[in-house]
């Protein structure tokens, strides 16, 4: 078992105001076919509320408002487990966002970041956790500066750092890039990042991915996939990575399943856990999030991760043994990857 505070994550809490509806269109008033209600969520609070439920004693460094949401968030993050010793309250309202559910179980989100924003630096005393704990979890709902700051302590003390490419979609500064031991985005925060298109499939994934690693100095990347899985980018020369996606027998809800595949990805790295395993371990619990409703409150615990993993033994891992491909994207820019080959888009 983890010692305490084995992870720290730096980040943001919000309240989610959850809809049940198609996308409206342009000057179309639409009624929700359910929804309505106030959960907790935020990628910050997810991913702490989703590395205490796999069992690993975790600090949450964040900050809410004084309204009436900022009760809902506190309760749910230590009703996980969570530590909140270092989660300030600040004048104003707490980070919101407004979450169409659809009918595929995709959403579209508006964020309104209040006390998120409302931060300039972690105080000494989290810093301190920070350089204290085995990993450090951070996303991009709050100022870089926030972000920055942690992983400087962390790197400063050896500690590994995970990034969660999602939140924001301005670039990331070259520093923090730097500092990162795992950058994870989803496809189209790869493609905005490395400036070269994700839709034609594993090789232009990968080749994004070894680009980005190249021009930003990105060490390890790891690609959330959705229903396809997962691919981890390690540096050249190891090879990559592949995860298929456990089967879902149902989704209703994808909200908050990135944060907790980056959690349970940290999680098992923490545990001693081959990235190979950590991957697998991660798809379980992403594939146990997307059925049920809500971002923090789907997340699952370890017993019933553990139980997954148990009782379905595919999708097994598959290393990416194309010599050939690999070679091809790890090829500098100059010679391949500024001038990549263009696809056409895929059909929607």
């Amino acid at each position: 078992m983890a010692p305490s505070h084995a992870v720290v994550v730096v980040g943001s809490a919000n309240a989610d105001l959850v809809l049940e509806s198609r996308l409206p269109l342009p000057g179309e008033t639409l009624r929700a076919t359910a929804g309505g209600d106030m959960v907790p969520g935020g990628k910050g609070a997810n991913q702490a509320a989703a590395a205490a439920r796999l069992g690993t004693a975790t600090e949450f460094v964040g900050q809410t408002g004084k309204d009436g949401t900022a009760t809902l968030l506190r309760d749910a993050l230590a009703g996980a487990g969570v530590g909140l010793s270092f989660c300030a309250e600040v004048d104003g309202p707490s980070g919101q966002a407004v979450i169409i559910l659809q009918p595929s179980g995709e959403n579209s989100i508006i964020l309104v970041p209040g006390a998120n924003a409302a931060w300039a630096a972690p105080s000494a005393e989290a810093l301190s956790a920070v350089a204290a704990a085995r990993l450090l979890l951070l996303q991009r709902e709050v100022p870089e500066s926030v972000s920055l700051a942690a992983a400087r302590a962390a790197a400063a003390a050896g500690v590994p750092v995970i990034l969660d490419a999602g939140g924001d979609d301005s670039p990331i500064c070259a520093e923090l890039l730097r500092l990162c031991t795992y950058l994870s985005p989803n496809e189209t925060e790869l493609a905005r990042l490395s400036a070269l298109p994700t839709d034609g499939g594993e090789e232009d994934v990968l080749r994004a991915a070894r680009h980005l690693q190249y021009i930003a100095g990105c060490r390890s990347v790891l690609v959330k996939l959705g229903a396809h899985g997962s691919l981890l980018v390690p540096p050249p020369p190891a090879s990559p990575l592949r995860q298929l996606a456990f089967a879902a027998p149902k989704v209703v809800d994808t909200t908050g399943a990135g944060d907790c595949f980056t959690a349970a990805f940290g999680v098992a790295l923490v545990e001693g856990q081959s990235e190979r395993d950590a991957l697998r371990f991660a798809s379980a619990a992403a594939c146990l999030a997307i059925q049920k409703r809500g971002a923090l409150p789907s997340l699952p615990s370890r017993a019933e991760v553990d139980a997954l993993i148990a009782a379905a033994p595919q999708p097994r891992m598959q290393e990416f043994q194309t010599a050939v491909r690999d070679a091809r994207a790890a090829r500098s820019p100059g010679t391949h990857s500024a001038h990549p080959r263009r696809r056409r888009a895929a059909s929607p």
